[in-house]
């Protein structure tokens, strides 16, 4: 470490990346906010508007695995400044858009910004406490969820005072501005070498068990991530509030994460996915079929499945596959993203067959967008309940070996 390296130093970098992190959820919640009045605009289909939101978690992916080599040559404030100016441009390049292929380019851009926030921040973090990197890590992680949760508070209170997309996008040029001037006045330790090669990460990303949780992971990353984008399409005319139904899954998630350790120490992780798989396809199960109110218990059950998902595959890399080092922890991550940049307009598709099937139905408008909303959310279920046989299979091949002891997680 810097000898001018101080405990201010490290609080500020600390308090910074989780202001960054802020800025990538509230990107994922806002987003999922506006959906439909970009649609309106700019007259595009449930498709277009998939794609458009997949660029998000395509930009991320490249960002980490390019992200993992520019950590080791130029250190985390390189990477931090390509989020900062990715960031920026794209919120402004939203803002200004004129159509599909604007809105493609954009929110690339900041899918790639987003990216670079976790390959610069989770190294950072690691190496600033080494004392305590689990309970910081997940500290920094519950920056996700909560900013979700700030993102659909803010989304929806300026959608009820009339406030127009264009706004909801610009707030987040106030907390993007905030952790750029932070970066200015930081100052970063150096950092120690790697105590693993990267040559030697990369030999192992090829184990059966490694590829196997990267397989899971895109189907977790899906079932969570893909979901919150399109929950506002989804419940519109279930009775509940979509955005507000988004902040309380968050919330959920948010509080779960922040006392992930005692949890994570005590259980056994593969245990705990096969309970999150099972919880996740009862909670969509629940929203494909209620109504009003209890929507809102099915939202809760939802968000008790997928808080854990994240923070514990990655967990389960590091206990199971550990030659993989920082690389296989960047890859899986990049690999839940990619996934979700594919379903999504996948999903998108999905909605609009279940809005063409619904008008042959002669239902009126509120009942046609409540049964496409159900049937999206019944498609989406087969996954997690792929994972509960998954997951299953996996707790009894690790028990065979005797390796179903508990992992401690290193992120959220």
């Amino acid at each position: 470490m810097d000898t001018q390296y101080t405990q201010q130093d490290q609080s500020r970098l600390f308090i910074l990346s989780c202001i960054a992190l802020t800025v990538t959820a509230m990107t994922f919640a806002i987003r999922a906010g506006i959906l439909g009045d970009l649609g309106t605009q700019y007259g595009l289909s449930g498709t277009e508007l998939g794609l458009i939101s997949s660029m998000a978690f395509l930009g991320f992916p490249i960002a980490t695995m390019v992200g993992g080599i520019l950590y080791n040559m130029f250190g985390p404030r390189m990477l931090l400044w390509i989020a900062f100016i990715g960031h920026a441009v794209g919120l402004i390049l939203t803002i200004y858009s004129s159509g599909f292929w604007g809105l493609i380019i954009s929110t690339f851009l900041i899918g790639f910004a987003n990216g670079m926030v976790e390959a610069a921040c989770n190294p950072l973090i690691a190496e600033t406490h080494e004392n305590n990197k689990t309970t910081m890590l997940n500290k920094f992680h519950v920056w996700f969820p909560g900013g979700i949760v700030i993102g659909a508070l803010v989304s929806t209170g300026m959608t009820e005072l009339s406030y127009g997309w264009e706004l909801q996008i610009a707030v987040m040029l106030i907390p993007t501005a905030i952790y750029g001037y932070m970066l200015l006045k930081s100052n970063f330790p150096k950092l120690n070498p790697l105590i693993m090669s990267s040559s030697e990460n990369i030999k192992n990303l090829f184990s059966p068990l490694y590829i196997f949780l990267v397989v899971c992971m895109t189907l977790t990353a899906t079932t969570e991530l893909a979901t919150g984008q399109w929950i506002n399409e989804i419940l519109a005319a279930s009775g509940a509030h979509p955005m507000l139904t988004l902040a309380l899954v968050t919330g959920i998630m948010a509080v779960g994460r922040y006392f992930a350790g005692p949890i994570v120490h005590s259980l056994n992780p593969v245990g705990v996915l096969v309970a999150s798989a099972v919880l996740s396809t009862l909670g969509l199960y629940l929203m494909s079929q209620l109504q009003g109110t209890p929507v809102y218990f099915a939202a809760v059950v939802f968000a008790l499945g997928v808080t854990y998902f994240w923070p514990t595959m990655l967990g389960c890399v590091g206990e199971y596959t550990p030659k993989t080092g920082a690389i296989g922890m960047s890859l899986i991550g990049g690999a839940g993203m990619f996934a979700v940049s594919i379903w999504t307009p996948i999903i998108g598709r999905w909605m609009d067959e279940a809005k063409a099937q619904a008008l042959t139905q002669n239902l009126s408008e509120n009942e046609m967008a409540l049964a496409s909303g159900q049937a999206v959310l019944s498609s989406l279920l087969v996954l997690p309940a792929i994972l509960i046989v998954a997951f299953a299979a996996l707790y009894f091949y690790l028990h065979k070996r005797g390796q179903n002891h508990t992992a401690v997680s290193e992120a959220g």
